[in-house]
């Protein structure tokens, strides 16, 4: 046996430990993090189902919170339905508001407390249905909160019923022969509704179904967030969302349905930004001062060029 091979076990590791102590070469290296809480989220273990997208929704909106430095300063508004547990997970101030009325009463935490940031986090079936109402009103009055909007185009919380975001022919507890909209009518598109009020700063829609739809509904509810601090008005982000347990089927299964079914009937993408209609209309406006100082220049100089004739 060579003398490599006899050496006890340990022995070449505390060898390498003792000749780096000796010579003061060694090195400590600090772990590199990389992934923790946010410090808006308590520790509290979710109570959502396997596959919700809850869960991610809510880590984006704390990790904004953390980002732009007002968690100390924000109060979010939690109403029923699945989003009724919020205030267990966030480290903010949190109000409870009755079924649909997380609008007015964010409503009057905002105007009672101006300096404060407000949010409120909704359901499908709480703010397009019960609370349709005070969604409408509080984008037309341009209330400077911000709507994160949860639609997975079913009534979870209360067993699976259909919701007003429900797709055609879609199978509910309270549709089992899936949605007719001869009878039940159309789903809301909610955007799109709200993007027409002129109190509305912000309406997105995102969804989180990967990582590169994850960092762009962050970056939505961030939007939402500074538009409320710069006080441009109501801004919404609506999240659409899987319900696997209420639509009967795996979380992989649940994000399939949701590609193939939900975004072709409600598009992902920007709906209404004041504040990109602004610059864009700042642009158009200095094109056009541009043309037209340089179809005035070129005017001025074909008139000061003598023609053939005066030439002769």
């Amino acid at each position: 046996m060579s003398a490599e091979n006899s050496m006890a076990p340990g022995t070449e590791a505390s060898a390498a430990e003792a000749s780096t102590a000796s010579t003061g070469s060694e090195v400590k290296k600090a772990p590199r993090i990389l992934y923790t809480r946010p410090k808006a989220l308590t520790d509290t273990v979710s109570s959502y189902c396997p596959g919700c997208t809850h869960g991610i929704i809510q880590r984006l909106v704390a990790e904004v919170l953390d980002g732009l430095g007002i968690e100390g300063n924000t109060i979010g508004v939690c109403p029923v339905g699945c989003s009724v547990t919020a205030y267990d997970f966030y480290g903010c101030d949190m109000a409870q508001a009755a079924h649909g009325r997380a609008p007015a009463v964010a409503t009057g935490i905002k105007r009672a407390r101006p300096d404060s940031v407000v949010f409120t986090y909704q359901g499908d079936g709480d703010l397009a249905s019960i609370g349709m109402a005070e969604t409408i009103h509080a984008a037309a009055r341009g209330e400077h909160i911000t709507s994160i909007f949860v639609n997975n185009a079913i009534y979870g919380m209360t067993g699976g019923q259909m919701a007003p975001t429900s797709l055609p022919g879609q199978v509910t507890q309270t549709s089992p022969y899936g949605r007719d909209v001869a009878v039940a009518g159309y789903p809301l598109r909610i955007c799109e509704l709200l993007s027409g009020l002129e109190g509305v700063a912000l309406a997105e829609r995102v969804t989180v179904d990967n990582p590169k739809n994850v960092r762009a509904a962050k970056r939505a509810i961030r939007r939402g967030f500074e538009y409320q601090l710069e006080g441009l008005g109501y801004s919404i982000i609506e999240v659409i969302s899987t319900c696997p347990t209420n639509w009967g089927m795996t979380p992989q299964q649940a994000l399939g349905w949701l590609q193939d079914n939900m975004l072709p009937y409600y598009p992902l993408g920007v709906y209404k930004d004041v504040k990109a209609a602004a610059a864009e209309a700042a642009l158009a406006s200095a094109a056009t001062s541009t043309l037209g100082a340089a179809a005035s220049l070129a005017a001025s100089d074909a008139a000061a060029t003598p023609s053939p004739n005066e030439e002769g």
